[in-house]
């Protein structure tokens, strides 16, 4: 991969496209800065080599122009904070003020553009807004990870107006890319692919792609249900895709085919309403009793996969296992968490990734024992998947 470690940024005005889409508090302020204090590095080192800085980045979905909850304006004290100097702010992201201030930036200086997306023409690619862009700098460096999938403007369009050598990875996004890879090309036996949350739509594609990869497949959270219904087990009012039992009943059969185990939930808690103060039983997954629904595994469930975890030399982790926010449903999220530290303390590789997980980890103080944390959900599972992400090809396309 082509990175900003091997430029020299020396007198030269660097455009980066940054993932700067972070939570905001009802009050502007940014609750998990994650994102970033990742792209520092990369920011770092174009000014250590006296470039000069042009950071344009999305934040949220607004859908017709300007929000003012949607503004990067509200970033800049935390980025002024983590880089200690200041950074001059854009109303626009193109435009007669863009170019003025992207014009008379000085070397060792950074300006970060207003959100891309207040633009419709960035979320179509549109090339004529791409080129707008581009104008902005010499240099293009991709930095945004959590984007890579998707082909957007100033993500996949805008390299082709750069020159090759001078359009290349940031140091965020390359080391996104060598930690899949090693998942994908270099993982060490038993690998254990761990999934959660609501969805097995989100999640049947990489699910697939992993059978013939993984030695187990541990699924929990609403998805789990889609499985357990698929099998004739009764699931009460938990989620439940019906579109999806047929490819569900087919993953199974393929993974006996691949030797691959996948393991399920044999116990639920289970409530009546999704509530903090609801009443709560353990019961069967299997046999979850009409007008209840299962909102996390059960002790009996987590304490078998913690052994298959603990076991494992690779583990893959994408969702919470429970509904995690609801104290009384977060126990078996928290157990396969702490299971994933520990056997990456023992020397297992460990990649987590998606905003559930990571906020799981950043609550539980555990972000520091995983091997790799992924900033980026989506394009992390498109990567895993076995997909070319537009982001990434942009880059090397001649």
């Amino acid at each position: 991969m082509r990175t900003v470690a091997d430029f020299s940024c020396t007198g030269k005005k660097v455009l980066v496209r940054v993932d700067f889409n972070v939570p905001l508090s009802s009050d502007f302020h940014v609750t998990d800065d994650t994102r970033i204090r990742e792209a520092l590095p990369t920011i770092r080192k174009i000014l250590a080599d006296q470039g000069a800085v042009i950071l344009m980045s999305h934040l949220g979905r607004p859908k017709n122009g300007y929000e003012e909850k949607f503004s990067l304006k509200h970033v800049v004290p935390v980025l002024a904070s983590a880089l200690r100097t200041d950074v001059h702010f854009a109303d626009d992201c193109v435009g007669g003020e863009a170019s003025a201030k992207a014009t008379t930036l000085k070397p060792n200086q950074i300006l970060l553009l207003e959100n891309l997306r207040f633009h419709s023409e960035e979320s179509a690619g549109d090339e004529s807004f791409a080129k707008q862009l581009a104008a902005l700098g010499e240099v293009y460096i991709n930095d945004a990870f959590g984007s890579a999938h998707r082909a957007h403007a100033s993500t996949a369009v805008i390299a082709k107006f750069f020159q090759p050598e001078r359009r290349m990875f940031g140091l965020l996004m390359a080391k996104e890319v060598e930690n899949a890879h090693r998942v994908l090309h270099e993982s060490k036996k038993p690998m254990t692919l761990v999934l959660g949350g609501a969805k097995v739509s989100d999640k049947i594609k990489l699910i697939r792609s992993f059978i013939p990869l993984a030695d187990n497949i541990i699924i929990g959270g609403g998805m789990a249900f889609t499985f357990i219904k698929a099998q004739g087990g009764e699931i009460g009012n938990s989620l439940f895709e019906e579109a999806l039992v047929n490819e569900a009943l087919e993953v199974l059969r393929l993974a006996v085919d691949s030797n691959t185990q996948i393991h399920l939930p044999t116990d639920a808690i289970v409530a009546e309403r999704l509530d903090a103060d609801a009443k709560t039983k353990t019961v069967n997954a299997n046999a979850i009793p009409s007008g209840w629904m299962g909102l996390d595994i059960g002790l009996k469930s987590a304490k078998a996969l913690r052994k298959v975890i603990r076991g494992s030399k690779t583990i893959v982790w994408n969702g919470p296992m429970g509904v995690f926010e609801i104290k009384p449903f977060r126990e078996g999220t928290v157990v396969i968490a702490k299971a994933i530290a520990r056997a990456t303390s023992k020397g297992a590789f460990s990649l987590a990734g998606g905003g559930d997980s990571v906020a799981v980890l950043n609550q539980l103080k555990l972000k520091d024992k995983m091997s790799y944390v992924s900033t980026g959900g989506g394009a992390m599972l498109a990567m895993l998947e076995g997909r070319e992400l537009p982001g990434i090809l942009a880059i090397g396309r001649s």
